[in-house]
Parts: C-alpha cells; structure tokens; sequence
C-alpha cells in the first residue's frame, strides 16, 4: 500500500470573501519531485505557505507522515523536517523574533508568519548558521567562529561564490547573493520536504543550474521538493510531475514524461487557443534563450579579466579603456533601439488614429453629403443641373473610395480581426489590381497569429517590398512566400521578375543610393532580431529574402 509523505485533501483557503485555493488535493511521495505551475494570481505561493505552516487553511485537510497536520506556524513545520525557501524579493529582511507581515503574491492580502529572512545587522556567516551556531564550550555557549566561517565557506562554493562573502554584512549583499544565502540557510538543514517558491528567477543561470542539480542530489537522498516556477525547461528536466493550478484549483496532475510544454501552457491559460499558447510559449523560450546568453557573455569577461591580470599595467588600462567604450557603445545602440522601437510604435498608434478619424469623421461626412446631392439630383428641374449635381457627386465618390485605401495603408483593419496570412492576402489583391502586376502567394496555411508587433512589421515589409516593385522594378510577376523553417523562424521571400539592380546590394550603401524602403525594411528586421538578404542582378529580378525568430511550437494538428 503506498505512503505518501504528504497528502492534501481539498485544501481551500479564502481572504475575507476572496477565495483564493478551491478543494486542492495532491500528494507527494519520498524523494519526489514536483513542479508547481500556474499563472499569476493561480495560488502557487498560498498553497506553499499553507504546506509549510506558515498560515492555516480555511478548509481541507493536511497528512503528513501518515498523521493528520494543521500548522501553527512555520516553526512547527521545520521541526518536524518541512523547509520553504521564498524568493527575496517577496520577504520583508528585517529581523524581528516576532511575527512579520507581508503581502501574498496570489491573494494580494497580508498575511503573518514566523521570520524566515535574512538579519540585516548580522553577516553572511550569522545568517546562515542562525540556530545552527558552533561552540567550542557548548555548556557555556562559546562560539567556535572559526569552525562556522569554514562552513559557511564551503556551503558558498556550493553555489559558486567567493569565501570572501562569508564576512559580508547582509545589507551589503545582491538580490541574488541574498537569494543565495537564504537557500543555503535552508539547505544545509536536514529536512523531507524542501518547498522552493519560484526563487529561480533571481540567480544567474549558472546558478540556476547549480540549483537543479543540487535538487537533483536532495531526490537521490530521499528529499521531497515541491519547486514553484514558470521555467518549463527546467521544471521538465528536474521533475518526476507537474501539478497545474488555474485560478485557484488544481486542473492537472501529470507525470513529466508523458507531457509536453505546449500541453502544460494550455493548462496554465486555460485554452488550447493557438493565439494564447503560442505567444507564452514563446515568451519562456526567449526568456530562458536570453539567460544562456547573458551567462556565456559574463563568462567570457571572466576570461577576459583572467588575461588582463596576466598583462602589464599599461595593456589593462588599455583593455579596460576599450572595455568601458564598448559598454557604452553597447549601451547607447540598446538605447537606439528602444527609440526605435518606440517611435515605431507610436506611429502605428498615429496611423491607428487617424485612418479612424479619416473614416469615422471624414468619410463619413462625404457620404452624407453624397447622399444630400442625390436628393438634390432627383429634385433638379433641367437636364444640365442634374448632370452637373451628378458629376459633384461621382466626384465625391471617387475621393470616397480613395480614402478609405488610404485607411486600409495606414491601418489595415484585416490584420486586427483576421490576422497576418488574411492581411498580406488583401494587400496583395489591392495592389494586384492597382499595380497590374500579377502576385502568387504562398502562405503557410497554419501560420496562426503572433503578436501585434511582428504582424504589424512582417506586413510592413511585404509593403514597402510591393511599393519598391511597383516604382523600380518593372516587373510583370510577383510572388511572395511566407513559411516557418525547419529551425520554426519565421521565413519571407518577396521575387519580382523585373530589371533587378544595376549593381550587387550593400546594405551599407542603401541610404546613399537614396534606397529608402529597403533601408526601413532591414531597420525593422534588426528590431525583430532577424537577418535580411537580398538578390539581384541587372535583368535577372531581385530576391528579398528576410527570417526572423517565430512563435514555437508549431500548431497541433
């Protein structure tokens, strides 16, 4: 018969009328490992506190150890081998032997319990033996403050940190070193279960990975761990199952190996929608994506500060001169691109605004007043005035029909209700037949919707790429492909069979052969973190080929 370490039978927890966890049931065995998800606002945090004593729950029930548990406080769950670690960032560090007051990340509602942050007057050494403390005389309490420094010491290798820290004053501390401090306080008491609320997100990635295996080492010994995190990628290497929480109740409770990413984040928002789930997706991707590079990049400072320690006085100001003008470099492009994209932004919101002021006012108006000359049409008495009023009014019309293209130019209204794929369609159409020029469209048929920015710049492209063919490529066909790549980017090739460029194509040289459209084409692309190559050749047409990172994964069939 299996014995669950924990059990929790339709946990509930309500903040005066706000429910918060509704009939929460789940257990875990010995040495298990269990990844906590959901969406903010879910309950992960309130059902962590409720697990590790540090508020009561309004009902259900908790087994522990095969009996039946109702905490009074954190400092009865440690005691009987629960340990909960919070990220820093949600603890108030302020030592106080009495009660402290924070507010719950889910519940946005204070609640109380017993300290468990770090003491500000105290150092790296104190704070993370406190209660633990070595003495020499214990009958006399003597401290041994050379035996706990050397502790403290190896418990910071651990995690990759100088043994220098062990006499730093708290306050003196990162965000991350904090986090640190206060995991390693926890890990280095024996405990049989470890709750680690979403406290990934605050250490570095080599630290992230440090902490995974040392999860990893805690399950082999027979450790349970209930660990809280958006990090699908680690939550599916280190986790024996994934439990999902959705406003409040428990939706799902899956073995790792036998789930995917994309069904987890369909659980989490609710929706099997391509829409929603593929933009989150993405999102986590990038944001793990972005870690690893953030840690190659500093480990490659490292190096760098390890060979100017090897060079002379003279060789480290120098490299450290450079090293200082290519952070400001670096920072002063990052700040180019926010303008850029910024000012991208709010001329899309212009644009916006102003196709509806042009048809909610203007052509609106025009049409009344096409309306009012009709009536006056039908009321003329001579054959001249009424072909004359009618002339005025087929006049009025025209202008009609022309505004509302510019409408469709400004702010394509299909792009907002039907997507990218409908929107390059109707472009296409409308350009087609203004233009005379034949377009052939291929568009992969499960594209799906991105977000607004990368289908509002993709359909820019295809625009400007469509006005640069209309004015200098003589061309008679057209064709224009958008697909996802074997690597899921994001594909566009726009081919025109005209008279090509007179010269091969240098992007440094667009501005200067007054190229305009193609140089806010490749701006757009840089924005969008993508490559753009173009190909062409006097009388053989011209290829603009662009591909950017896209949305993963692919739809499901």
């Amino acid at each position: 018969m299996r014995n669950p370490l924990l059990q929790a039978e339709n946990l509930s927890k309500n903040f005066d009328r706000l429910p918060v966890l509704k009939d929460v049931s789940f257990s875990i065995d010995q040495g298990e490992v269990i990844g906590l998800v959901g969406r903010q606002g879910a309950g992960k945090s309130t059902l962590l506190h409720l697990l590790g004593g540090a508020i009561p729950s309004s009902s259900g029930a908790i087994h522990y150890l095969g009996v039946k548990r109702r905490f009074s406080s954190r400092l009865e769950a440690q005691k009987l081998g629960i340990e909960t670690v919070y990220q820093t960032s949600s603890l108030i560090n302020r030592f106080d032997f009495s009660t402290q007051v924070f507010l719950d990340r889910d519940a946005g509602v204070e609640l109380s319990r017993h300290t468990s942050g770090l003491v500000e007057q105290f150092n790296v050494t104190q704070n993370m033996l406190l209660g633990r403390e070595a003495t020499k005389l214990p009958w006399l309490g003597v401290l041994d403050w050379d035996r706990m420094i050397e502790i403290a010491q190896d418990l910071l290798a651990e995690f990759d940190l100088p043994k220098e820290l062990a006499h730093e004053q708290v306050r003196n501390l990162s965000d991350e070193q904090r986090q640190v401090v206060l995991l390693l306080r926890m890990l280095s008491r024996p405990c049989q279960l470890l709750l680690l609320d979403d406290i990934i997100p605050i250490l570095s990635f080599n630290r992230q990975n440090i902490l995974l295996e040392k999860i990893r080492k805690l399950a082999a010994q027979g450790t349970s761990v209930i660990i809280s995190s958006d990090d699908l990628k680690h939550l599916f290497t280190v986790t024996d199952r994934i439990v999902v929480l959705f406003e409040g109740r428990l939706v799902a409770d899956r073995k790792t190996s036998e789930s995917t990413p994309r069904e987890i984040v369909e659980l989490m928002v609710g929706s099997t929608a391509h829409g929603q789930v593929s933009p989150l997706i993405w999102a986590l991707e990038s944001y793990h994506t972005a870690q690893q590079q953030t840690e190659d990049l500093r480990r490659t400072q490292a190096s760098l500060q390890q060979s100017l320690n090897a060079r002379t006085s003279m060789n480290r100001q120098l490299v450290e001169r450079l090293s200082n003008q290519l952070l400001a470099l670096d920072q002063l492009n990052a700040a180019l691109q926010a303008t850029q994209r910024r000012l991208i932004t709010e001329r899309e919101d212009e644009r916006k605004a102003l196709a509806r002021e042009l048809h909610d006012q203007i052509i609106q108006d025009m049409l009344g007043l096409i309306y009012h000359l009709e009536e006056i049409e039908g009321q003329a008495g001579s054959a001249g005035m009424k072909q004359g009023v009618g002339a005025v009014r087929s006049g009025i019309r025209s202008l009609v029909e022309e505004l509302r293209q510019m409408c469709s130019d400004l702010r394509p209204p299909t792009i907002d209700h039907h997507g990218l794929s409908a929107a390059i369609n109707s472009l296409a159409n409308e350009w087609s037949e203004r233009s005379d020029i034949q377009v052939h469209l291929e568009i992969d048929p499960d594209l799906g919707r991105f977000p607004e920015m990368i289908e509002l710049s993709l359909f820019r492209i295809v625009q400007e790429g469509l006005s640069n063919v209309r004015k200098h490529a003589a061309a008679h066909h057209v064709r224009i492909s958008l697909q996802r790549t074997s690597s899921t980017n994001l594909l566009l090739r726009l081919e025109d069979d005209g008279q090509g460029l007179p010269k091969p194509t240098d992007l440094r040289s667009l501005a200067n052969d007054k190229h305009f459209g193609l140089v806010g084409i490749s701006e757009r692309v840089a924005l969008l973190g993508g490559t753009i190559n173009i190909e062409s050749s006097q009388g053989n047409g011209t290829i603009l080929q662009v591909e950017i990172p896209s949305p993963y994964p692919m739809p499901s069939n």
